[in-house]
């Protein structure tokens, strides 16, 4: 017989992943998948002694990582996409131009900015991490900039873009879960989304022109990475074309897959046409990514990515992780953790930190932007309804720490993505990511304040729906 889990036996797959996460992490340095599988194996014994069968828990495992099959679809191209840009000489053209004309003086500041025009336009971040924001890294090495500050100002343009798109997943699930329609959920939005991303620039301005950062540049080696580029590449303006296509197509609202897909076949099509590569060389581009041996040591580790197999790790882990949350949210897990949370919800402060809390919690545990998104936009909104908060506000903040704080989470899917693209830890991007810290903090001020709050008497809105016979009775 099935019965409630309780708070102790809730908090026991949580307490398990982030003990042995830290392990992972700071003493074993093997990643993240041995402990949210054993995150999966707690909550699994959790389950089965509080009632439910073992054919029930695996069907909860497959439930939660049905949910991910798109997103795994679309990390599967994304491989593709970056090995035939580069082996299509497009990455290595936007090196190489700005390295030519990208000043030391501005160049944090403009990743920020491009990688968030860039990602706005696209709609994913992952996207422009793995396009944009990887000629940055090899343009900020050739600038003498820190690894981690790059990575953390092409994280906060990337999550910018994704958090404000129309055509971002996140950006639809958000509002949809929380009750409300996406234009008001994005226009809620702009209230913490600009003020924190020009605090970021301002932030990486200054940043960047301290003397610990500025001045790093050695131009002996941007001479050696283009000298290297231009013997290995066909560099020529249009290939910058293909940026532009990619833009263009999610503009006129091409799904995502359909319009990776295309990008990525191009590119491939462009490595032959251009850089007189065989089709088996591309073929084998798009499985194990791109490999070459040019004589620069720096050039040839930053180049050598890309391909289906490199995106298997950062997939098994999304797999692993929407496994647990599957567990956590039909056994109720999630709900029990927050129940006693939201008995103390009196006032708009704790109901919005309340929200955001929760958020972390559900990203910590699983480390899935839909999971930490949805289970507390589905627990909370009808706690906004009671209190009379319009419940934007409750999209605006599980967006603020699902789909942008969650990178705080080291074992997190969009920071292990973020590792695997651009080579550089977590604990070195982390403190660097200004617009993921900012924004959930914002949402706390104003929910403290009581700025930007709308209010809505949805109790008043289904009277008079049920006076006009809109609602039956």
């Amino acid at each position: 017989m099935k019965k409630e889990i309780s708070m102790g036996k809730s908090i026991l797959p949580i307490l398990a992943l982030i003990i042995s996460a830290a392990l992972s992490i700071f003493v074993w340095k093997a990643g993240m998948h041995i402990p949210l599988m054993i995150g999966v194996i707690i909550a699994a014994i959790v389950a089965k002694s509080s009632g439910w069968s073992w054919d029930e828990v695996q069907k909860m495992m497959v439930n939660g990582v049905a949910r991910a099959l798109p997103a795994v679809f679309i990390l599967l191209i994304i491989g593709m996409i970056v090995g035939t840009w580069i082996a299509s000489g497009v990455i290595p053209t936007i090196i190489y131009y700005g390295l030519s004309i990208i000043k030391p003086e501005i160049f944090v500041p403009i990743v920020a900015l491009v990688t968030g025009i860039v990602s706005v336009t696209l709609g994913s971040s992952f996207t422009s991490i793995a396009t944009i924001g990887l000629a940055f890294m090899v343009i900020g090495e050739g600038l003498g900039f820190a690894p981690g500050l790059v990575a953390g100002a092409v994280i906060s343009g990337a999550y910018f873009g994704d958090k404000l798109s129309p055509v971002s997943d996140t950006t639809n699930i958000a509002p949809a879960m929380a009750e409300t329609d996406l234009f008001s959920h994005i226009k809620h939005m702009l209230w913490d989304t600009l003020p924190a991303f020009f605090l970021s620039i301002l932030m990486y301005w200054i940043v960047s022109n301290s003397p610990a950062a500025i001045g790093g540049a050695d131009t002996n080696v941007i001479d050696t990475i283009k000298t290297g580029l231009d013997n290995v590449f066909l560099i020529h303006p249009l290939l910058l074309l293909m940026p532009v296509l990619t833009i263009f197509l999610m503009i006129i609202r091409t799904p995502a897959i359909p319009a990776l897909m295309v990008v990525s076949l191009l590119g491939g099509a462009l490595a032959i046409i251009v850089q007189g590569s065989s089709v088996s060389a591309i073929i084998q581009v798009m499985t194990s990514g791109y490999s070459v041996e040019s004589g620069t040591d720096a050039l040839d580790s930053l180049l050598n990515r890309g391909g289906i197999m490199s995106m298997l790790g950062t997939i098994a882990l999304l797999i692993i992780a929407t496994a647990l949350g599957g567990i956590l949210e039909e056994t109720g897990s999630f709900e029990e953790l927050t129940r006693k949370m939201m008995r103390k919800v009196k006032t708009t402060g704790t109901l919005i930190s309340s929200t955001i809390l929760s958020t972390f919690v559900v990203a910590f545990a699983s480390g899935a932007q839909f999971l930490a998104i949805i289970l507390p936009a589905r627990t909370f909104v009808k706690k906004y309804k009671d209190m009379g908060i319009d419940t934007k506000n409750l999209s605006r903040c599980v967006e603020a720490a699902g789909t942008v704080g969650i990178n705080l989470v080291p074992w997190g899917v969009p920071a292990v993505f973020a590792t695997s693209i651009l080579d550089v830890s977590p604990g070195q991007f982390i403190p660097y990511a200004f617009f993921v810290i900012l924004v959930p903090l914002i949402n706390i001020i104003f929910g403290f304040t009581g700025w930007t709050i709308s209010k809505k008497n949805y109790h008043e809105d289904e009277k008079l729906l049920k006076d006009k016979g809109e609602i039956s009775l």
